[in-house]
Order: C-alpha cells, then structure tokens, then sequence
C-alpha cells in the first residue's frame, strides 16, 4: 500500500530528483537497521528490542503521517485549482474512473515490457545483496567478517547514488538516467571478472552495481504517468510494485539453487543476465511507448 500509492503520487505531483532523493531515504533506512539491532544484541536486550525501536519509529511515522493529513488535501486543492477544476469536481474524477483490473493492465501497449524491467531489477538488486557476501567468501576466499562488511558496500552505493541521482535528474531525463544506471552497472559486472590485487576489484565492482542500481527503480516510476497517463499510473504502479516483489522473491533463491548445484561463481552473471533482460525490455519499451517521453 505504502510502496504503490506514494510512489505514485510522488511520480505525478513531483519531480524526478523528488523521487530520486525519496529512494535515497529508503537506501539510508536500510542501511540503519542493522545499527539499531546491533545496538540492542550490544547492549544485551536481545534481537526482540531490535524490533521494539523499530516498531516505535513506525509508530511516531505513523502520527506524523496523521497529523499531516490535512497538508497532503491542501496540496490536492491546489493541484485542481492549478488544473482548472473545482475541490468537488477533482474529487469526483477517481470515484468514476473504471479500475483497470490485472488483464487491463498487461492489455496496455508497453506495459509488459516496464513490469519486466521491475522484475528484472529488483532480482539483480535482491540477489546481489543476499548473496554478495557468501560470494565473497565461498568464490573468493575472503574471510566472512570481511565479506559481511564489505557486502555493505552495494548498499553505499545505492544510497549515495541516489542522492547523486537526484541532482543529475535535473539535467538528464528518466531514460537517460535509466541508461546511465544501466551502463554503471554493465561497468560494475565486468569489474567483478577483473582479478584486481586484494580483492579491490570485488569491493570496485560491488559499489558501482550498487551505483548502477540508483537511478533505474525511481526513474522508472518516475517516468510511468508519462507514458501510460495519469488515469492509467496507479493501477500500472501497483502491477509495478508487484512484479518487484515477486523478482525479489523467487530469483535470489534461484540463485541459491544454481550456487549450490553448479557454482557461487555464476554470482556475476546472474546479475549479467537480469541487466540484460532490463535493457532489452526497457528499449523495446522506448520505441513503443517513446513518443510520450523525451529522452
């Protein structure tokens, strides 16, 4: 619910370095938890107090949310006064709008193609942060404290990124952006292949994945009322949301299955793999749908 209707409404009332930095915020967050539960195991209250503060942050959020109710139907006044309609006539629109339905969705011209690009992404970042590590260690022979830490690097990476992201967007159009991550983490993969002294080209190729990763998801978003409208975003950004979940979900235990029965080695090119089959469908979506966003 969070993950589908904000990123919508950020993608339709904001601009592309809004939601850039937005993405920045859940980089940062990921990698705060793993603090905040180490404080409480470091402090002797358990992994439950890990999920006791986490939980209180949730609930504070939750009140400030509350309490910010009223700017977020002061923006949507402004928003219609902006469009010409009155509070009443803005507030019918969705109420007559028919939904789309999953079938009205997938019927859509290009919409194929951008929910593969989620599921495509979201596999190579998910597996990439689950399984960096054990590849480190058991391809590379790094030993695991060293691998744990330096697994932390692809985060870093997706978190700064975004942040860089935010700035470049207000040069470089989403395709552009979405173009630039993909080459970044082309650049990435083929590090990770160079057998660089000390391991630098493992933790070089892991940061410019991770670097690769930042602009593609918000700009992808970012980009969907323009290609598809605005009456078409939310029903397109749910089936989005979707597809990413499910590409995080079943890919990097697939992943595990090819690690264990052929090779941890494969790590690279699993990764090679799912960035290919995003550029693919992200063209293929460029010159169906292209025409509704400049490059």
């Amino acid at each position: 619910g969070v993950d589908a209707a904000l990123n919508n409404y950020v993608a339709i009332h904001y601009e592309s370095k809004h939601m850039s930095w937005l993405h920045a915020m859940w980089g940062l967050g990921m990698l705060t938890g793993p603090y905040v539960m180490g404080y409480a195991l470091g402090h002797g209250q358990g992994w439950g107090w890990g999920y006791r503060y986490i939980s209180i942050i949730q609930i504070v959020l939750t009140a400030l949310l509350i309490a910010s109710l009223p700017l977020w139907k002061q923006r949507k006044a402004t928003v219609a006064e902006h469009s010409g309609q009155s509070g009443e006539s803005a507030e019918s629109v969705p109420a007559t709008r028919k939904p789309l339905g999953i079938r009205g969705v997938l019927r859509i011209r290009g919409a194929k193609e951008i929910l593969m690009m989620f599921f495509c992404y979201c596999a190579a970042e998910q597996t990439a942060m689950l399984w960096a590590s054990s590849y480190m260690v058991l391809g590379n022979g790094i030993d695991k404290t060293t691998a744990a830490m330096w697994a932390s690097f692809f985060g870093i990476g997706i978190t700064a990124g975004r942040v860089l992201s935010g700035f470049l967007t207000m040069r470089f159009g989403d395709p552009i952006m979405i173009r630039i991550g993909q080459s970044v983490m082309f650049l990435g993969l083929i590090v990770l292949f160079v057998p660089l002294p000390a391991h630098a080209g493992t933790i070089a190729g892991l940061m410019l994945v991770g670097l690769g990763c930042a602009p593609i998801y918000p700009c992808v978003i970012h980009s969907t009322p323009d290609y598809f409208g605005e009456d078409k975003s939310q029903a397109i950004v749910g089936m989005q949301m979707a597809f990413a979940y499910t590409g995080s979900m079943l890919m990097p235990p697939l992943f595990g299955l090819l690690a264990q029965n052929i090779s941890v080695a494969l790590f690279p090119w699993f990764l090679l793999a799912c960035l290919a089959v995003m550029v693919i469908m992200h063209e293929s979506l460029r010159r169906k749908c292209g025409s509704a966003l400049s490059a």
